[in-house]
C-alpha cells in the first residue's frame, strides 16, 4: 500500500496550479486508477487551505474547493486520536513548528505515510534528525 498525507501546501499548490503541481496530480491519479495508493489529509490542514481561498478570493470560492475536495480521492481524517495527539505535541515543542505541520507530520509518521510538501523550512531538519518519509514537490 503506497500512503500519503498532504500538507496543506501541497492541495494549495496543485489547485493554484504552481511548480510541482504535476507531482500531487499523478499521485491523486494514482489514488484513482490504483486501489493500492490511499491519500489522507487531516482537516486542519483542510482549514488550512480553506482560510487561504477565503483571504485569495473568496467564502464562495472557498466552499466551492470544499466541494471539490470531496470528490477527490482524498481521506479526510475528522478525529485528533491519542497517539496522532502525542506525537504532534512532541513534534511541535522539538522542533517549534506550526500546529497544523505537526499534525500532518504525525499523521504520516502514525500511518507509515509519506508527507507531501515543499516546506523545506519546516520539515528539512526533522527528515534529517526523525523517522519521516517526505515527498517533495518542490
Amino acid at each position: 500500500m503506497n500512503a500519503f498525507v498532504l500538507d496543506a501546501c501541497a492541495l494549495i499548490a496543485y489547485f493554484a496550479k504552481e511548480n510541482g503541481a504535476e507531482i500531487i496530480k499523478e499521485i491523486f491519479e494514482r489514488a484513482i486508477d490504483n486501489k493500492d495508493t490511499i491519500i489522507f489529509m487531516h482537516k486542519i490542514n483542510l482549514l488550512e487551505v480553506y482560510y487561504d481561498v477565503i483571504k485569495t478570493y473568496n467564502e464562495q470560492e472557498a466552499q466551492r474547493m470544499l466541494e471539490i475536495v470531496a470528490e477527490m480521492p482524498i481521506k479526510i481524517i475528522h478525529e485528533l486520536n491519542d497517539v496522532v495527539f502525542k506525537r504532534a505535541g512532541l513534534l511541535k515543542s522539538k522542533y517549534r513548528i506550526s500546529l497544523a505541520d505537526s499534525i500532518a507530520l504525525a499523521e504520516s509518521t502514525t500511518r507509515s505515510a509519506r508527507l507531501i510538501s515543499s516546506d523545506h523550512h519546516e520539515f528539512d531538519i526533522i527528515e534529517k534528525q526523525e523517522q519521516v518519509a517526505i515527498q517533495w514537490f518542490r
